[in-house]
């Protein structure tokens, strides 16, 4: 065989591989789902991760005409969800809710992962999106952000902040407003949001940022009072407390998020798919108003429009954790 009829065949070869490659995949895209797809919640029942699953679980399996089943691997603060859907086979029939600990926080603070953020999945859409709000004592003298840094720069390290613990959101955010306004507000973690909110109720520390439903009643009943929320936009349980980025520090941006994922390399026809039907599914008036009354907003997008938001949150949580040289080990 002579050097031109081996490079045509080579060629042709190539051809026929590549040929039967995009016809596989556009069988696969054409009959699935043909069997039930596992939905993996990284998380134990009962939280908002697990309560958002769930409502859009039924309604995708009627979507799709296949059973999806939730199954929850909670443990290390959601990383073996997350490790499990990671490793999982291609091909569809596994997908996950992730959220802004187990994506964007977590991996940057260990110093040996499972898995990688980017690497590792093929983000479908987002579904929601939280601010925190900082709240102060009732008979704080604190009553706006600008006091709360003036305060702080007057007397640097004896300020105290609250969180429900080491890396979780209320930490990270406080340490990234400790950057952003050059000051020293010292972090004090909790074993969760309770025992934290006690302490800020007692007085015994300078503030807390939490979840806009874990202050809410509190709020209401005059015990706590609202400096600011930490998204770009007012929130929309609070339409009269004003943003951080609007009250002191322009640009900041804190907030929880929850999204869809699958694991890297799902044929793209597939993720199509399923985009468009949770993204449908996020439509629906009575999935909006059992979303809505968790607090955070309804922020469906592209897979490509989910996956740059999450390049750009694991390199922001990344630079605020190195900063604040925070580590699990």
């Amino acid at each position: 065989m002579t050097l031109y009829h081996s490079s045509m065949l080579t060629v042709v070869l190539l051809t026929a591989v590549q040929s039967l490659v995009g016809f596989a995949q556009t069988t696969h895209a054409q009959t699935y789902p043909a069997r039930p797809i596992r939905f993996i919640v990284p998380f134990p029942p009962g939280g908002s991760t697990d309560i958002y699953a769930r409502i859009i679980a039924p309604r995708l399996s009627e979507k799709l005409g296949q059973q999806v089943v939730v199954d929850n691997r909670a443990g290390a603060g959601g990383a073996l969800g997350a490790e499990l859907a990671a490793k999982a086979p291609p091909d569809g029939y596994t997908i996950w809710l992730g959220q802004t600990n187990n994506l964007a926080i977590g991996p940057a603070m260990r110093a040996r992962n499972s898995y990688d953020p980017i690497r590792d999945f093929s983000p479908i859409t987002l579904l929601m999106r939280a601010p925190q709000v900082m709240v102060v004592n009732a008979g704080s003298p604190i009553t706006s952000v600008k006091d709360l840094v003036a305060a702080a720069k007057k007397n640097p390290g004896s300020m105290s902040f609250a969180s429900a613990g080491i890396g979780s959101g209320g930490h990270l955010s406080g340490e990234l407003f400790n950057q952003a306004a050059g000051i020293n507000i010292v972090h004090v973690p909790y074993k969760g949001a309770a025992p934290a909110m006690i302490d800020l109720l007692g007085g015994r520390i300078t503030y807390l940022a939490t979840s806009l439903a874990s202050a809410a009643q509190f709020m209401k009943e005059g015990k706590i009072k609202a400096l600011a929320t930490t998204g770009t936009r007012r929130a929309r349980m609070l339409p009269d407390v004003p943003t951080v980025a609007e009250a002191a520090i322009p640009g900041f941006d804190v907030e929880s998020w929850h999204g869809m994922l699958a694991p890297a390399k799902v044929p793209r026809e597939v993720v199509l798919r399923l985009n468009r039907d949770i993204v449908s599914i996020l439509g629906q008036p009575e999935v909006r108003k059992l979303l809505l009354s968790e607090g955070g907003d309804i922020t469906p997008t592209t897979p490509e429009e989910f996956a740059a938001f999450l390049r750009t949150e694991v390199t922001k949580w990344a630079r605020v954790i190195k900063q604040a040289n925070i580590t699990l080990e």
